[in-house]
């Protein structure tokens, strides 16, 4: 069964337990809040799952490489996110390579994030990870080229959508995904995505604050999901305090993004 976990705002992080079947860390907050960082240690205390990010979506590139090293063995996190660059292929296999090599703590499983500007990229990279022994890799949302690739929709949220679920759709038809590979996939366009994955072994967890974002902005989901995505993200928001319709909203939006993707 594919694993969820949702970011959410830090007055909100002890509730997210309630619905988050593993916790997702952004490494660069534990340096900037004691109240991330005593979550993450207590998470680690109750035995819960825990994925660590390297923060390029939310910084523009990668983390500072000591201190990630430094949370990742501090933290001993199930799953380590090894830096990527963002659209750029080369880059990211340089830096997948330098970081196979580099020793983390046993359980950790390093995951490597496929990048590139094209189908071609993308396969190249998923290609280049097994080669060098990762035993999971991960697949963005926000490719620009996903919109040349999905529908002709003048939604360019939905077309984004469509783009993803069709990159995926053929790198598994190609047989550069197979039903036995773990597939990460890290955020989305829209929530509805991930119902298209129904029959899709190989992805195994998806993390994404779509529903947190959209109940802040008081948007609630339906059974199609959205059709827009929220505006609000984790930087603009992760230090304001929710009101009690907002987290009345998440509570909707979490529930229904499970039924609207039959997860």
């Amino acid at each position: 069964m594919i694993k969820v976990s949702h970011e959410v705002p830090l007055s909100f992080l002890e509730e997210s337990r309630q619905f988050n079947d593993y916790d997702y860390c952004l490494p660069h907050l534990l340096d900037q809040y004691k109240i991330y960082r005593d979550y993450f240690f207590k998470s680690k205390e109750l035995g819960r799952y825990i994925v660590m990010d390297n923060s390029l979506h939310e910084l523009g590139e990668a983390y500072d490489t000591d201190r990630l090293l430094h949370w990742v063995n501090e933290l001993e996190p199930d799953e380590f996110i090894v830096p990527d660059v963002w659209e750029n292929m080369n880059q990211t296999i340089i830096n997948a390579r330098e970081w196979s090599q580099v020793e983390l703590p046993e359980k950790t499983t390093k995951v490597a994030v496929a990048q590139g500007t094209r189908f071609t990229e993308i396969a190249n990279c998923i290609e280049t990870f097994k080669r060098l022994g990762y035993e999971k890799y991960a697949l963005s949302y926000g490719a620009d080229f996903y919109n040349r690739v999905g529908s002709y929709s003048p939604n360019k949220d939905l077309s984004k959508m469509f783009g993803r679920i069709d990159i995926v759709n053929t790198l598994h038809k190609v047989g550069v995904i197979c039903n036995l590979d773990r597939v990460h996939l890290l955020g989305c366009s829209l929530p509805q995505e991930f119902g298209f994955y129904e029959n899709a072994p190989y992805i195994e967890s998806i993390d994404t604050s779509n529903p947190i974002m959209a109940a802040i902005e008081l948007s609630k989901y339906g059974m199609n999901g959205l059709f827009t995505k929220p505006k609000a993200n984790m930087n603009t928001e992760f230090t304001k305090s929710l009101n009690i319709q907002q987290q009345l909203y998440i509570k909707h939006n979490v529930e229904f993004f499970r039924k609207i993707n039959n997860l």
